[in-house]
């Protein structure tokens, strides 16, 4: 995927327990592509190095940039 801008959302992202490595590895490697119900925005699952499959919600700045939003760990389906 993209470059992600970390501009004041680390701190939430670690909130759900999760680290900047952990988001920016689900973005390159995420095995599905799906909308937020709940903001519209864009979103992508996977799995993180360590085997979390988290939901990982980003803004599209440009074509190489994104804003993640927010990410945490959600049940498979």
């Amino acid at each position: 995927m993209q470059f992600a801008i970390w501009n004041g959302n680390v701190e939430h992202i670690e909130e759900h327990g999760l680290t900047v490595e952990d988001v920016e590895y689900v973005l390159a490697n995420s095995i599905r592509k799906s909308t937020s119900r709940s903001t519209g925005l864009p979103c992508v699952f996977g799995y993180t190095p360590d085997d979390v499959f988290v939901i990982v919600v980003y803004e599209v700045i440009d074509q190489e940039t994104v804003y993640p939003v927010t990410a945490y760990e959600v049940e498979e389906d």
